[in-house]
């Protein structure tokens, strides 16, 4: 009987021993990291110089540093892209792009996660062309670069824009805990009218400008959107002429080209006025001031 029962609590504890080397085994191998590209049209995939299929792809690699090669279907109009990305161990990485005949025609993003070893919830974007503008769930938000850690867990409308370029706007899910990063490349928008069409320019364009009107404080605020909850950027005098943009709907106020383009800020700097103290008026293009090129 003692025999036995040695026998039984010795196979007990072979058993409990591989259960736990065999978690153990699992536990210590390194995590593969998952690649998710999608193209439009479709495309072969290279990757660190091998082919492993078409678009739409999704696989699982070790982690690492990756070169990407994507080769679109069709006559060789359109242009490859090559990129290098970092696979991280658990994390799914999306690759998307709509290849165009140039570099300024083509678009596209780069989607991944970081466990940020908090309870925070954290988002990056980084645009090509720089200072695009980037709004959460239709709320403006600032300029890329951008980064926050003051985002809700959930599935959030990211828009990222630029003047000259056609928007990009995704739907993705943020998580406690992580920090979303999103690199966004916006096409160049097709050119304008006057540009196709020479005649055009030998007519005089009349534009619209802002004018700032007189204000109790004698300044008034420019705000990253519109309305007073948006955050301040600047501070305009009465007198001054801004390029309009548009206005909004709800709040009447009106959007300026604050700062015009140079070098290192393409797009310039866009904000929004009280349309209280401000009004649209229209200008011939030979009499035109522009924007004032102030800097914050």
């Amino acid at each position: 009987m003692k025999t036995f029962k040695v026998v039984i609590a010795t196979l007990v504890a072979i058993s409990f021993l591989t259960v736990a080397i065999f978690f153990l085994i699992g536990f210590l191998k390194p995590k593969q990291a998952g690649i998710k590209i999608e193209t439009l049209p479709s495309a072969t995939i290279y990757l660190n110089g091998v082919i492993v299929g078409k678009t739409p792809f999704e696989g699982v690699y070790k982690p690492g540093e990756t070169l990407i090669k994507l080769v679109p279907d069709g006559d060789g109009k359109l242009l490859p892209f090559e990129t290098k990305v970092k696979l991280l161990p658990g994390i799914k990485t999306l690759i998307r792009r709509e290849f165009g005949t140039t570099e300024d025609l083509s678009s596209g993003d780069i989607i991944s996660f970081d466990n940020i070893s908090s309870k925070d919830t954290s988002l990056i974007a980084i645009s090509i062309p720089e200072n695009a503008q980037i709004s959460l769930d239709g709320v403006p938000r600032g300029f890329t670069p951008y980064k926050t850690s003051a985002i809700s867990p959930a599935e959030h409308q990211i828009t990222i824009k630029a003047p000259g370029y056609n928007d990009r706007v995704m739907k993705l899910k943020t998580l406690v805990g992580y920090r979303l990063t999103i690199f966004v490349k916006l096409a160049k928008s097709s050119q304008n009218e006057t540009l196709e069409n020479p005649k055009n320019t030998l007519e005089p364009a009349v534009k619209k400008y802002v004018e700032i009107l007189k204000t109790p404080t004698g300044f008034l605020r420019v705000r990253t959107q519109p309305g007073t909850k948006g955050e301040e950027i600047a501070e305009v005098k009465p007198g001054q002429r801004f390029l309009y943009l548009e206005t909004d709907p709800n709040t009447a106020w009106n959007k300026i080209q604050y700062q015009e383009p140079r070098p290192g800020l393409p797009n310039g700097i866009t904000g929004w006025v009280s349309g209280e103290f401000s009004k649209v008026v229209e200008e011939s293009a030979n009499n035109a001031t522009g924007s004032a090129n102030t800097t914050i």
